[in-house]
């Protein structure tokens, strides 16, 4: 940011020497990298400004800073209007605002009869001082007070607007546009532009268009002061390759109560050199001004932070400067502060506190030659993470990290049902568009790496976002993906690997979490052999084979056994809080049941069975073995199941156990169906 000494002067109501000015804005948080003679003996000094500080990239900004430094007082420039005219701004144009999600607030002044022509001398050296070029008396004026306060402005030849209003709305698909510096364009959904009743006559917040630009026949001009979206502005100018002063402070943030007095300012100049009436009234579409923030300030967590003793009574004037009516209460143990329009980086106690070392010198700050460290517990969800790390690669499975992007043909089969993609606009991932919406594409695309280097038996996990756009809003979530590679020799029947991949996920939650783990078969697309994990009886993911299609989609040999779970809820309660017990004084009674059921009877529906039959001295129910052949029929199995029997007070006896297995074998015939198999 290019700040004349002589522009900043105005602001202030006494001077500052150039050799002040240096270490001066250096000791509040603002390098300068450099600075250089200027025309009338003015010196122009090039100031770093940090992304936070948007309200700093005017002169008046960096007034204020130096304001607060030297306790000079600061003279804001007067935005008073000169008279207006009779006829009413709504008389002479109108403004529809169709995008208020990126536009928030737009407003529109018209000033009829002027004259174009050429700035006074003192206009054009303040510019040309901070490298602009003179334009004409009204585009000077937008220009001055853009670099004076930091609000963009745009006027516009109100003669040259179709229907005389303004459209806010997005561009149209291939929608023609050339701008103000003649280069040409074609613009897309998604971009903002500013209309009027046919064609866009500036792109938002970037750069105006060429057709309605003001030139030496214009007469009556449209104002513009509005605020636009951050990221609109961003990712617009970078799409079409346009940048301007403006678009550089639309993407960091405008004082939302900036835009009118911005605006007021510019009419007043504009009268003043230029000539002309200003229509009576302001068209202002969008949101009103929004209410000044309070924060407060414990002057004892401020010292203690800082480490070093600032007074309370120092405080208070220090926050002053700043604009920010401290009050201390009648305890002097909290002071409240009203957050100006302005700084938009103020949002809590701790940027208080940065405020007040800033003000009070960094200098004052002690350095110690020993850093003080508080040993304190371990966060439970890194601790959480850990343990999960530990658990994985105790059963071989490697971290992988990978990129967020995937392409949409293998990203789209993992949608949920009624979502839809997540898509970026740019030209640097063409062929990887898609946002995840979840871990296992980028963990196939992992697999399919190591494939073409020869690596068998691999087996790969991730922790990472995912994106799904539901409803028309993007859902982002954090997934725990698994991948493990089927054995060739179980190709044609993978259930010993899905067993498997079963048992790491229940040992991995029952290692993060307290509950009752269930997998219950359910159909996924993308999957075969699907089972929902539930804890608890709440769903956490899923797990299952990946289907030959879903494989080839991702060029795979072999067939892959993959998982997916909710991460958040996963690691919510670590650690696990446990309820322990006496080791059993007195043996068990084990009972092997070999049941003949249908093939598609899944594993959860024997075990709830065994379960309805409400066996009083049933411990646990375990899965032995599934067998397949001959004697069986064909499309059925022999599921094998033990059940565990035990009395807490006493040894039991076979003839106590023989009625609870006769009931569990009826259980299981009336709910499934089952033989029992001699």
């Amino acid at each position: 940011m290019k700040i004349s000494l002589h522009w900043l002067g105005k602001y202030l109501s006494g001077p500052v020497a150039p050799d002040q000015l240096e270490p001066l804005l250096m000791g509040v948080g603002f390098p300068v990298d450099g600075r250089q003679p200027a025309a009338g003996g003015d010196e122009v000094f090039e100031v770093e400004v940090t992304s936070n500080r948007p309200d700093c990239l005017s002169h008046l900004g960096v007034a204020r800073e130096v304001a607060a430094a030297t306790g000079l007082g600061l003279v804001p420039p007067v935005c008073d209007l000169p008279a207006e005219g009779s006829e009413a701004v709504e008389a002479t144009t109108s403004v529809a605002l169709e995008a208020p999600q990126v536009c928030p607030v737009y407003t529109a002044r018209v000033i009829r009869g002027v004259k174009v022509g050429p700035s006074p001398a003192w206009l054009v050296q303040a510019l040309e001082a901070i490298g602009l070029r003179s334009v004409n008396n009204v585009v000077d004026v937008t220009n001055y007070v853009l670099f004076e306060m930091g609000q963009p402005l745009h006027a516009f030849d109100l003669g040259k607007l179709a229907g005389r209003r303004i459209v806010v709305r997005e561009a149209r698909e291939g929608e023609p546009f050339v701008a103000i510096d003649s280069t040409k364009h074609a613009l897309k959904p998604g971009m903002l532009v500013i209309a009027d009743a046919q064609a866009p006559q500036a792109v938002a917040g970037v750069m105006g268009g060429l057709a309605s630009e003001v030139g030496p026949a214009t007469t009556d001009i449209l104002l513009e002061s509005a605020i636009f979206a951050p990221l609109s502005i961003r990712r617009t100018s970078r799409a079409l390759k346009l940048k301007s002063d403006s678009s550089y402070r639309f993407e960091r943030g405008i004082d939302p109560c900036g835009v009118e007095q911005a605006s007021r300012r510019a009419a007043r100049l504009i009268v003043e050199l230029a000539g002309g009436t200003i229509a009576r009234g302001v068209i202002r579409a969008g949101e009103r001004e929004p209410d000044l923030a309070t924060i407060t300030l414990r002057p004892e967590r401020c010292r203690a932070i800082l480490g070093t003793e600032v007074a309370t009574a120092e405080m208070v004037p220090l926050l002053d400067r700043l604009g920010l009516a401290p009050r201390l209460n009648a305890a002097g143990d909290l002071i409240t502060c009203t957050a100006p329009s302005h700084r938009l980086d103020l949002k809590k106690e701790i940027d208080l506190i940065e405020e007040v070392g800033r003000l009070a010198g960094y200098d004052r700050l002690p350095v110690g030659r020993r850093i003080a460290v508080v040993a304190r517990a371990m966060q439970g969800d890194i601790a959480a993470g850990r343990r999960l790390r530990q658990v994985l690669s105790g059963h071989g499975y490697y971290e992988t990290v990978t990129f967020s992007f995937v392409q949409p043909r293998q990203g789209e089969p993992f949608l949920n049902a009624g979502a839809t993609a997540v898509r970026i606009d740019d030209e640097r991932r063409k062929k990887e568009p898609m946002l995840r919406p979840s871990v296992l594409p980028s963990l196939l695309v992992c697999r399919k790496a190591n494939q073409d280097v020869g690596n068998a038996g691999v087996r790969l996990f991730e922790t990472a976002a995912t994106w799904q756009r539901q409803g028309g809003a993007i859902v982002e979530k954090r997934r725990l993906g698994l991948v493990a590679d089927v054995e060739e020799a179980q190709a044609k029947d993978p259930s010993p690997a899905l067993r498997e991949l079963r048992g790491v996920v229940a040992e991995l939650i029952g290692q993060l979490r307290a509950g009752a783990v269930t997998f219950v078969p359910v159909q996924v697309p993308y999957l075969v052999g699907a089972a929902e994990v539930r804890l608890d009886g709440q769903m956490l993911g899923v797990c299952g084979g990946l289907t030959a299609d879903t494989a080839k989609l991702f060029e795979l040999s072999g067939m892959v056994a993959v998982a997916e779970l909710e991460y958040d809820p996963l690691v919510a309660a670590y650690p696990p809080q446990r309820q322990t017990h006496a080791l059993p004084r007195f043996p068990a009674i084990e009972r092997d049941l070999s049941v003949v059921v249908e093939e598609a009877v899944p594993w959860a529906r024997l075990e709830a069975a065994v379960r309805s039959a409400g066996p009083q001295l049933l411990e646990e129910t375990r899965f032995v073995t599934t067998y397949r052949g001959k004697p069986i029929p064909k499309g059925k199995k022999s599921v094998t199941l033990r059940l565990v029997f035990r009395d807490p007070q006493a040894t039991l006896r076979h003839e106590q156990v023989d009625p609870q297995v006769a009931a569990v074998v009826g259980a299981l015939q009336e709910a499934t169906g089952a033989e029992l198999r001699q």
